[in-house]
């Protein structure tokens, strides 16, 4: 791995920290029943941390708007379409479609109720009617086949148990001649708002392992790894495009408390750390911080790969 933006030691390897608070269970039970857990895990997670997205909602709508205009670009909305947005959280993108769909509908899916809670929220500030939430596995979609005009999913795959049966779905679900769009995070050594507080807990915490192709932030960043998924799931003309976006902080003080009630990871790093521990790590962030700072504004580039296909 590169080394970390503004410092010289080394991110945390893939299975380390990013993705530690997701773990398959190993031993003598089932495929089934580790994905069973997984989604156990990861309800819990967002139900959990719903709160702090809603406290920073306003900066993450900023910051990932063009990852998801740029999902909608590629997914060719019609005024009248009906959209699935799968893993919606508290309702981007889906909450831009339903605006540009006044004759459609747009329905947000994701595993959480809370996030959806908040979502629903954020769709009656801006009097959007135009949209329905269901609580939903991406690995079972409670719709009928060839439902959908446009199947929509920003940042969602890289959390998913099984990759390759949430692509089926989505193709399922999908209408003939219907666009399947999702964004994944590019590689670790891309992202430095996530490895600059990410990479400084792995130096100080002794992590657990993770098993091979766990889901975590970047589990999905191999070069056409979804593309691959995609074209398995029967999508066609499957095309792939990365987008780079900088994360924009008032100051480092912003961007660790922003990471620390946001980032599930990095609260469960954060909690293997003794009081000493934690406060050294939050120094080091805060330098790294520093170093990233333009114009009076701590500023961290962010790169993900936005894959399309046709069903």
């Amino acid at each position: 791995m590169a080394a970390l933006s503004g410092g010289d030691a080394p991110t945390p390897p893939a299975g380390r920290l990013s993705d530690s608070f997701v773990r398959c269970s190993k031993g003598g039970t089932s495929m089934t029943s580790q994905m069973d857990e997984i989604r156990d895990q990861q309800r819990d997670t967002w139900d959990r941390f719903s709160g702090g997205w809603s406290k920073w909602d306003g900066l993450v709508l900023g910051w990932l708007a063009p990852f998801g205009d740029a999902v909608l670009a590629a997914s060719d909305l019609r005024p009248d379409a009906h959209v699935l947005d799968i893993a919606s959280g508290t309702g981007e993108p889906g909450l831009t479609a339903a605006a540009r769909v006044p004759q459609g509908k747009v329905t947000l899916s994701d595993l959480s109720e809370g996030m959806l809670a908040v979502a629903r929220a954020n769709a009656a500030r801006r009097g959007l009617r135009n949209i329905d939430t269901r609580v939903c596995d991406a690995g079972a979609r409670p719709f009928g086949d060839a439902s959908f005009d446009a199947v929509t999913c920003r940042f969602g795959y890289m959390f998913f148990p099984d990759i390759a049966l949430a692509a089926r779905e989505m193709a399922r679900v999908a209408r003939p001649g219907a666009r399947a769009v999702t964004s994944v995070w590019a590689a670790p050594d891309r992202n430095p708002w996530a490895t600059t507080i990410m990479g400084t807990i792995a130096r100080h915490v002794e992590l657990p392992p993770s098993p091979p192709g766990a889901p975590g932030l970047f589990r999905c960043a191999q070069p056409g790894l979804m593309r691959d998924a995609f074209v398995a799931a029967g999508l066609r003309d499957v095309v792939e495009q990365d987008v780079e976006i900088e994360m924009v902080h008032a100051s480092p003080e912003q961007y660790w408390d922003f990471m620390t009630d946001f980032a599930a990871p990095v609260v469960a790093g954060l909690a293997r750390a003794d009081p000493s521990t934690r406060t050294a790590i939050r120094h080091t962030v805060l330098g790294l911080a520093r170093d990233a700072a333009r114009d009076g504004t701590v500023r961290l580039s962010s790169v993900a790969t936005v894959i399309a296909g046709t069903r």
